[in-house]
């Protein structure tokens, strides 16, 4: 069995205020934890081992965007299949179905589109956000 992932490394670089979220260990392997820091509302997804934060907005309409299924979405094909992939990478939004890259923000059907995305470390155990 292959090991797993690194957790991120990289302290938080290009904004402002950095702040510790929860402890590494509250959130497990595909799962998310929604919270409120300096007044707004955060996602933080461990995505094998990564963590990301995400705005809970949806640029889209205003929904709450992290309170959407974690899932996967229909891969490209170059035939009439359908493929299924990217399990555990992708949010969709609970309102309209709007899904978003975890790991960049991007909509999934106009890249343009972004959710907006905090930069995350992993320091002596802690999640870190800069704002």
């Amino acid at each position: 069995m292959p090991a797993a992932p690194e957790p991120s490394a990289t302290p938080p670089a290009g904004r402002g205020r950095r702040r510790v979220v929860c402890a590494v260990s509250e959130i497990p392997p595909g799962q998310r934890r929604i919270l409120e820091v300096d007044g707004r509302s955060i996602g933080i997804f461990n995505v094998d081992g990564r963590f990301y934060a995400l705005r809970n907005r949806c640029p889209h309409r205003g929904g709450a965007l992290c309170e959407g299924p974690v899932c996967g979405t229909v891969l490209p094909t170059d035939d009439r299949s359908y493929a299924y992939g990217r399990e555990g990478e992708i949010i969709r939004c609970a309102w309209h179905g709007w899904e978003f890259d975890i790991a960049t923000g991007r909509a999934l059907v106009d890249p343009a589109v972004r959710a907006r995305t905090y930069p995350v470390a992993v320091e002596n155990g802690s999640v870190v956000i800069a704002l």
